[in-house]
Order: structure tokens, then sequence, then C-alpha cells
């Protein structure tokens, strides 16, 4: 009887730490920027608030041009007396990687934005690109509490044209 009750004891809070969702990630501001507003035109970029905890990024914008050459810098930073290079700093051919999806980190973001975005086709890209609701952040791996910045930086024929830079605390509370 004793020994059932302890597995009973010892089980639910187990499954309640595995299977409740431990990580808290809330964005905290969002910067876009066009180097030349010919080409590529902001409607609007923002974050949305529902609540304390939830917050949405909507970003629209406009290619006037055909992109068919699109290099991504991406660039993550965590904050430690002002925002310090953390981990990752690569460049990458993003219309090859549509093609190929061959870059693990680049792919966890992809996949992230997928269901939100218009970025689900290979180059060129030209009109409207849009993140519409992009509140669901998972990471998939091990990743250390704190303030990071990703900065994306969108090359179009080797001339920086784009840079977003999203802000967002990572917590994680066991």
């Amino acid at each position: 009887m004793y020994s059932k009750l302890f597995i009973v004891g010892v089980f639910v809070p187990v499954c309640f730490l595995v299977c409740s969702e431990a990580p808290f990630i809330k964005q905290t501001n969002v910067i876009c920027k066009s180097h030349n507003k010919s080409w590529v035109v902001f409607h609007y970029c923002r974050l949305k608030a529902y609540s304390r905890n939830k917050t949405s990024l909507n970003l629209n914008l406009t290619l006037t041009e055909p992109a068919y050459n699109i290099d991504l810098k991406v660039k993550i930073m965590k904050r430690a007396n002002g925002y310090k290079p953390f981990l990752y700093d690569f460049t990458i051919d993003l219309c090859q990687f549509m093609r190929k999806r061959n870059h693990p980190v680049l792919r966890i973001i992809m996949d992230m934005i997928k269901h939100v975005s218009t970025l689900n086709h290979t180059c060129p890209y030209v009109g409207l690109v849009s993140v519409s609701d992009f509140h669901e952040v998972y990471i998939p791996v091990p990743w250390p509490t704190g303030d990071y910045l990703v900065i994306l930086a969108y090359m179009f024929d080797g001339k920086p044209q784009v840079t977003t830079k999203h802000y967002f605390l990572f917590k994680e509370d066991y």
C-alpha cells in the first residue's frame, strides 16, 4: 500500500516537471531597418502585446525589385554588460538554403516561422513579404537564461539591404 502511494507521489511530480513548459521566452523588442528604400519598403515592423508574458511579431515589407542572390548574416548575441557575441555568427546563401535546408541553426529559425510567414519558397523574392502573429518560439537545444539579440542582415547581390534586430528574454524555470 505504502509502496504504491510512494510511487504515485514520486511519479506525478516528475511527470509534471517533464511535461510542463518550463522555458519562458518573451520577445521584448524588434527593430527593422531598410538600407535601400528604393528596393525594400517596410510597412510595419512591431511587436503586439497580448498579455504581460505573450507578445507576437508582425512584420510587413515589400520588395520592389526581384531578389535573386540573397546572403543572410546571422549573429546571436547575449547581454552581459552590453551585447556580446554568443555562439553563432555565420553567413549563408539564403537561396541555396531554401532549396536544400542544410544548415541546422537556420533550419531551427525557419521551422519556427514557416507557418506564419510568406518565406516558404525559393528565390526570386519579389513583392509582399510578411510575418504575421509570430509568438511561438521553441528552442530545441539547451540554452542558458538571459537576454538575447538576434541580428539578421540580408544582403542582395553582396550589398546590405535589410537588417532586423530581435530582442528576447529566455528564462528557464525549473
